[in-house]
């Protein structure tokens, strides 16, 4: 279907080939042009520019977005959109003034997660997430990375990575498969790390690799979870069987993780609360994207990633939902925008190139995702009547979003 949208009052995000990402002082330039239109043919964007120059153009379908924005749709690089049942009382828990390693301590956390989707049958666990991804689409994101690491075993594990292969499958989205294997110490080894790590190696990597069902490998590098050393031997082993390194690092702690990514050139390097200048030095000049997840900070009430920090160096910064049971209920890329905006002072332009072209560099999708270009993919968001993009993060409680369109067919 050929789908044309006129009278666009700011269609934002318009890049010529070749920018796959911006940095420092080029993340406050949104390039935009004002009273726009769109041409999109099957899955593609084939031509856009000013009103004025739109000549004779005839499609199966005309949007007239007279007053609303147009923009790239969310690319969401880090979620754990597939799991099993819910996590409330544990919000209660820290309410009542429990940290987040004093749940994990009791039973709680990411082990409570494992337990309630080793009872969950494959099927019931894609029902679950078909509704949490038609929400999200709904709400915007039209690429998205999803992981791995509520099973923690190799039956559960491959579970969840099924599951996402069928959603990969039967959903007209981008979805970027990771194995979080090491994402706690299952019960089972709670006394010997060393020999899951080793089971994570030997056992459950090659496992995944045969099936091809992880593009990415990633590893929680914190206190209590696991060390450089380990991270070292579970990326090596991944890298072995051609998966790409992503890295959950600094959340509560920074020891040098940032540095480690680098050294595997990480696609990614995701959360960084906590960054010190070793951390921005080894950033600069590598090709790993340094990811902030600010609805998790607001969840759980830990510092924000320094953003300023970042992109005051010159560093590019991606921003993702980290969607899951326990400290992200939530995949609305719209509320991390505007969190983005308020909580780590980042501008509106610095904080919608985090979350479309500089989030697609962060799963790897930035040749056909994140930006309004000539033979990109079309994934576009209309949003209702607004005064201007800055109203999209600042009005933060509402829906702002008219249509989504992913790869060219309007989302219902």
């Amino acid at each position: 279907m050929s789908i044309l949208i006129t009278n666009i009052k700011q269609l934002l995000q318009t890049r010529t080939h070749g920018i796959f990402k911006v940095s420092g002082k080029e993340m406050k330039e949104l390039p935009l042009i004002e009273n726009a239109y769109l041409l999109i043919e099957h899955d593609t964007i084939v031509e856009y520019g000013s009103m004025k120059n739109i000549g004779a153009i005839i499609a199966e379908k005309t949007i007239d977005a007279t007053g609303k924005i147009v923009l790239p749709a969310w690319c969401d690089s880090h979620t754990h959109l597939v799991y099993a049942g819910h996590r409330e009382q544990e919000f209660v828990d820290r309410i009542n003034g429990l940290s987040y390693e004093e749940i994990a301590k009791k039973g709680g956390g990411i082990l409570n997660s494992a337990k309630i989707l080793e009872q969950t049958s494959e099927d019931e666990l894609y029902e679950q997430s078909v509704k949490r991804l038609n929400e999200v689409m709904r709400l915007g994101t039209g690429a998205i990375e999803i992981k791995s690491g509520y099973g923690l075993t190799l039956e559960s594990e491959l579970k969840i990575l099924h599951v996402i292969k069928r959603l990969k499958h039967d959903f007209n989205i981008l979805v970027r498969p990771t194995f979080l294997g090491a994402h706690a110490i299952p019960k089972a080894f709670e006394d010997n790390k060393s020999g899951y790590v080793d089971e994570l190696i030997n056992t459950i990597i090659p496992e995944i690799a045969k099936e091809q069902l992880a593009k990415y490998i990633d590893v929680f590098c914190e206190k209590d979870y696991f060390s450089l050393e380990d991270t070292d031997r579970i990326l090596e082993a991944g890298i072995k069987h051609n998966m790409v390194p992503k890295l959950h690092v600094n959340q509560f702690n920074a020891f040098g993780g940032v540095s480690l990514a680098v050294k595997h050139n990480a696609r990614s390097v995701d959360h960084l609360e906590i960054v010190n200048p070793e951390d921005i030095k080894a950033l600069k000049g590598s090709h790993t994207m340094p990811v902030a997840l600010p609805s998790c900070s607001y969840f759980l009430g830990i510092p924000y990633t320094p953003a300023r920090k970042l992109i005051d160096a010159g560093l590019p910064l991606a921003i993702a939902s980290d969607y899951n049971p326990g400290t992200t209920p939530s995949g609305n890329m719209n509320f991390v925008v505007s969190t983005a905006c308020i909580k780590m002072k980042m501008t509106p332009e610095e904080a919608i190139n985090a979350a479309t072209i500089n989030g697609a560099y962060a799963m790897g999708a930035h040749k056909m995702f994140g930006s309004i270009t000539r033979g990109k993919k079309a994934n576009i968001i209309i949003t209702d009547e607004i005064p201007n993009y800055n109203y999209i993060p600042y009005a933060f409680g509402n829906n702002n979003i008219d249509t989504v369109i992913i790869n060219g067919k309007i989302v219902e």
